[in-house]
């Protein structure tokens, strides 16, 4: 394929990605990128909510305080602002372009999940929030003349020059490309299938965030990933999310002796912040010695839960579980990553000309610990302030690098390597070593074995599933190297060997690439 010049490049087409590019269509052409249909992302699998200050009974400054509590301390105070005083003119306007949001009558319906003090969730279908909103905004990508998108392409490394990212070298089928632009937004998502058990789908394999640290961008507070407590564990399903919401609305967990167990963690029982709840399950798993407890609706009304969570229910029936009469089974899972390539308040990184929004970014917003339902606000108020930002980059997109960066970053791999054991072997790692609880031992034993797979693998390939496993490495090792030097516990990152927060634990780690290997920061 031959090499493009746009205007903007914008990689990933999940909230953050399309908000971006919308923002971004009426100053020059932008390419939209994504790696599989552009439906396939973490925006289309979110299922509770948005949270945003909308209702009667709520205020901007109460978003504020609940968002900065359950960030454990380690929020920018600055971000959270940002965040809760624009999302009501962002959801607004999405509600103008046709968001179809649920209502109780004429006014719209909220919810609450856990660690709010207020019924703030909006959502859309019952159960369908984010496929909604992806909806809304694709269809208005499509209306604008501008915007242009390549699907099944991915990104395979930053062409950064004189420290300024040039664009990105693409892979389409065999084939790869470079696209220069006056700007880069990275809108990759996350990074959750670099453990065995996520909510994520396939296509998030950490991307944005392991080329931007392979292009020397810093890389912030990847110790943080929080585990959503409540997903489907059945052997013949999968991995499938059961909203924070549920809970909101009155169900309950049990162990597996269907004992009630909540009020012994925390005071909010199940309302509770996800860290809390995800480790009162595997200590219940633990002390039961069972693989899964129990999420428990069956003494609510019937026909609520139909109308109120019809995807979930739909679901669970595939499956031989009638949520409106069965215990569900379910345990935590790999869900979001509150760390990511650190940025600004309008997404600028620390190489000129790289802009990130959304997941892969490290804003400040959610500290240790996400407020459930801000990750969709923050796509929306964090890809508009990026996209506004790339659209005043003024670069004169060069194009004379050649091909020996594309060269030195894509080669055959050795054809006697097994990429799908070793990637189940990166994942089954990450899960028992480095997931909700950590300790000094298990730390240095996944990062040994991690090491040990980089100098087997090498880092250069030339196939999506290569470029996937060479991101995921990248990603876990950057997550270990984290989760070792914070000694101490707060928010989703808990130590057995360091239970308190520890010294400076209000500072954030910092990772850069060096010819060392990893630098770390602490800032």
């Amino acid at each position: 394929m031959q090499d493009l010049t746009v205007d903007f490049l914008v990689i990933g087409s999940g909230v953050a990605g399309l908000r971006a590019a919308i923002e971004l269509a009426s100053h020059g052409k932008v390419l939209v990128v994504t790696k599989d249909i552009p439906t396939e992302s973490s925006t289309e699998y979110a299922q509770g909510g948005v949270a945003v200050a909308l209702s009667d009974e709520d205020e901007v400054g109460i978003h504020f305080e609940d968002t900065i509590k359950a960030g454990g301390g380690l929020c920018r105070e600055d971000a959270v602002k940002v965040l809760v005083e624009e999302g009501p003119e962002r959801i607004l306007e999405l509600i103008e372009w046709g968001a179809e949001f649920d209502k109780e009558g004429t006014k719209l319906s909220f919810t609450r999940e856990a660690a709010h003090s207020r019924r703030r969730i909006l959502h859309a279908h019952g159960d369908s929030t984010g496929r909604e909103m992806e909806r809304v905004l694709i269809k208005k990508v499509r209306s604008l003349k501008g915007i242009e998108r390549s699907q099944f392409s991915m990104a395979v490394d930053l062409i950064v020059e004189d420290g300024i990212c040039r664009g990105a070298y693409i892979l389409k089928g065999k084939d790869i490309f470079a696209v220069y632009s006056k700007a880069i937004i990275l809108a990759t998502g996350g990074a959750g299938n670099v453990f065995s058990r996520t909510t994520n789908p396939e296509v998030v394999t950490g991307d944005g965030m392991a080329i931007a640290y392979n292009a020397d961008a810093i890389i912030e507070d990847m110790e943080f990933v929080q585990f959503h407590p409540t997903v489907l564990f059945v052997s013949t399903a999968p991995q499938f999310l059961l909203s924070e919401a549920m809970r909101g609305e009155g169900a309950v967990l049990r162990n597996i002796n269907k004992e009630l167990f909540m009020k012994e963690y925390h005071p909010d029982a199940e309302l509770a912040p996800r860290d809390v709840v995800s480790r009162a399950i595997i200590s219940q798993m633990v002390r039961t010695r069972s693989r899964h407890v129990y999420l428990d609706l069956t003494h609510m009304d019937s026909e609520f839960i139909k109308h109120r969570f019809p995807r979930i229910y739909t679901t669970c029936l595939k499956y031989d579980i009638d949520i409106t009469r069965d215990l569900i089974p379910v345990s935590p899972a790999a869900h979001y990553i509150m760390g990511g390539v650190k940025t600004d308040l309008h997404g600028a990184t620390s190489i000129k000309g790289l802009y990130a929004a959304g997941e892969v970014a490290s804003t400040g917003v959610h500290g240790a610990n996400r407020l459930a339902s801000n990750s969709l606000l923050e796509g929306l108020v964090y890809g508009y302030r990026a996209g506004k930002a790339a659209a005043q980059e003024t670069g004169d997109r060069r194009q004379e690098i050649g091909d020996r960066m594309r060269d030195a970053g894509c080669r055959i791999q050795n054809p006697d390597l097994n990429l799908d054991e070793i990637r189940t072997s990166i994942r089954r790692a990450m899960w028992e070593l480095v997931g909700i609880i950590r300790c000094s031992e298990s730390l240095n034993k996944a990062k040994e074995m991690l090491l040990q797979w980089k100098d087997i693998l090498g880092m250069s390939f030339n196939t999506r599933q290569g470029l996937e496993l060479k991101n995921m490495l990248t990603v876990a090792l950057i997550i270990t190297e984290s989760a070792l030097t914070r000694k101490g516990s707060v928010g989703a990152h808990y130590r057995t060997d360091f239970p308190v927060t520890g010294e400076d634990w209000q500072r954030h780690i910092n990772i850069i690439k060096s010819k060392e290997g990893m630098k770390v920061l602490w800032v």
